[in-house]
Parts: C-alpha cells; structure tokens; sequence
C-alpha cells in the first residue's frame, strides 16, 4: 500500500509537472549540448559530432518515463579568418506514464563562433535554435474519478474531460550565448561560460485549446571548466543551473580522465569516471570510455529526494553514445591555429 501511494504521489507531481509545462532533462547533460544551450554547439575538436543519449526512470515503481535525444552538429571555417559557424538538428522525443504523454521535438540550430584574440584560443557564440514540436497523449488509457461507479473502476463510464484533441503542435524558439577560451598559455586547458534562453516566444500549451496557457520561458545558466593534472590525466567540471516558472533545478560534478597508449597526445583509449549531483533529487555515478572516434557513457540516478523510500533509491538509467571526427576537406578544423572547442 505503501508503495502504492508513493506510485499516486509521483503520478500527480508528473501531471504537476506537466501543466507547469517542465521539459525533459538528462544527467548526463553534457551529452546534450543543444538542449543546453544552442551556443554549446561546435565546441568540440572536429568537424562533425552525433550524439545519442537514452533515459529510462522510474521503472522501480510504475510505468517508466523514457527520453531519448539525438543531435547533430557541422562545423566550418567562415571566411579568411577565424571565425566558424556550427549547423546543428536537435531530435528529442519523451514518454511519460501510463498515459503515453509523448512530446517529440524536431529543432534545427544554428550559431556563429566570433574570434575575440589572433594569438589564443577565445570564442563569443551566439546559437539559435527553433523548430517544430508535437504532443499527444493516448485518451483510452486515461482514467480518472468519474469512472468510479461505487465499487470500482467502470471503464464504460465517461472520463470527464473535455479534451478538444488528444494532439496539437506548436513552434518552439530558443537563443544563447556562450564563452570559451583557454587558461594561460596552455592549449589544452579550458573554460566555458554560457546563457540560454528557451522557448522565448511562449508557445501555446494545452489540450483543451486554453489559449491562456503557455510554455513558461527557461533560463539556463552553464560553466565549465577542463585542466590537466600531469601528462596521462586530467579533470574535467561543469554544471547548469535552470529556472522555468516555479521550477529550479541544480546539477554539477566533475569526471577524472586517465589516457591510456604508449601516445598521450594520441592515447588508444581515455577511460573518465566521477560523479554529479542534481541538488535535492539524485546522486548520479557517471563512467564514460572514449575510442575514438566514439565515445560511450553510462550513468545511473540513485535517488536521495523524499520519494527515495518508494524508489527503494533507484531512479534513472541513462546511455549514450557519440561520434565526433574530421572530414576530409580543405577547410578541415583539423588544421586550424584556433577553434572553438571544450
């Protein structure tokens, strides 16, 4: 019973959750650099990055929510100097309870890297992404208390909602604006800032066509900073900070990363392991293995929030996997003195 009633309690934060018109978030954030910050997009050594991440929580005390995001990005050299623009698509879909509450986003981006320094590697970006985004849910597996006939669920009874449509779309917009740029005179050692502002135009959000109700605007705020430790190893730290409406989420951590080969410059493989904290919700162990070109990482959520009793701890599995190389162009970044990058 008890854990019944915690199954009710995260049931009506999730629809909560969703009429305050909250998105969908990733512990490993730092996978899903456009859900960030449009501006995040392109910093990173080559021309073409993809990347996956899959999410499933909740599984230990009901129907699991499930999100995964896939996002693309190309980069090139603007010009005859050092600017660059980065191209970038953003593909999320999320599914939530036993409703099949899904939203499925299809946002392209773009953003534009300007060079402040000829002798040093210091970028200002300024992304924009924006594009089209469904939602639906599925209207046979909805019950509610209307359906109550005085001894129990009567499926042949009416819900009671009068829902105008079961799905609707909307056009989503976000800006940003980051800085990156090395510390001292080592290459290899980093920083970024950044700002974002998403679904600035305030979308209109609601089943019942309640013109009233908008997508409440998010301001996300994110740093990070990477330094080497001796020639194999190095620690990498960031974290994001997101307001939207009443809702305010905190997550930061750090990963150490040890390269293995007879190459540090070139290493065969470099295995990073930490861990990350999303404040009042869930410690998040993270390993992630790099063999270039690709990049796999796991992380699991052990819950620490008031609902830990009926989680029994466990929250979120997330996966991802990424690819990130250079083409063979003239206009190659494998070539350039200075490049966006983190």
């Amino acid at each position: 019973m008890k854990k019944l009633y915690y199954l009710v309690v995260i049931t009506t934060m999730c629809l909560v959750k969703t009429v305050s018109s909250q998105d969908a978030h990733f512990s490993q954030f730092f996978e899903a650099p456009l859900l960030r910050n449009p501006s995040l997009a392109g910093l990173f050594a080559g021309d073409v990055r993809v990347q996956a991440v899959y999410r499933n929580q909740w599984g230990s005390v009901g129907v699991p929510f499930k999100t995964t995001s896939l996002n693309a990005e190309y980069k090139q050299p603007v010009g005859q100097g050092y600017d660059f623009i980065t191209m970038g698509m953003q593909l999320l879909q999320d599914k939530a309870g036993t409703t099949n509450f899904t939203t499925t986003n299809v946002l392209p981006a773009l953003n534009y890297h300007k060079a402040l320094s000829g002798d040093k590697t210091r970028y200002l970006s300024l992304g924009f992404m924006g594009g089209w985004v469904q939602r639906r849910i599925d209207r046979s597996k909805i019950t509610t208390n209307s359906q109550f006939d005085g001894v129990g669920w009567n499926p042949s009874l009416a819900d009671g909602e009068q829902l105008l449509t079961t799905n609707y779309n909307y056009w989503d917009a976000s800006v940003g604006m980051s800085y990156n740029s090395t510390i001292g005179d080592k290459l290899d050692d980093i920083y970024f800032l950044g700002l974002a502002y998403h679904h600035f135009n305030r979308p209109k959000n609601s089943f019942y066509k309640n013109p009233n109700i908008e997508l409440s605007p998010k301001l996300v705020a994110s740093a990070g900073v990477k330094f080497g430790i001796d020639e194999v190893s190095y620690l990498t730290l960031q974290g994001d900070y997101s307001k939207q409406a009443d809702y305010k989420e905190t997550i930061l951590g750090a990963l150490y990363s040890y390269k293995i080969g007879a190459e540090p410059d070139n290493p065969d493989y470099i295995v990073h392991f930490g861990g990350f904290m999303r404040v009042k919700d869930a410690f998040i162990p993270v390993f992630k293995l790099d063999y270039k070109p690709f990049t796999f990482a796991i992380s699991y959520d052990i819950n620490v929030s008031q609902l830990r009793t009926a989680s029994q701890g466990r929250g979120g599995l997330e996966l991802s996997l990424s690819y990130s190389g250079f083409l063979d162009r003239d206009n190659s970044t494998r070539n350039s003195v200075l490049c966006p990058r983190f």
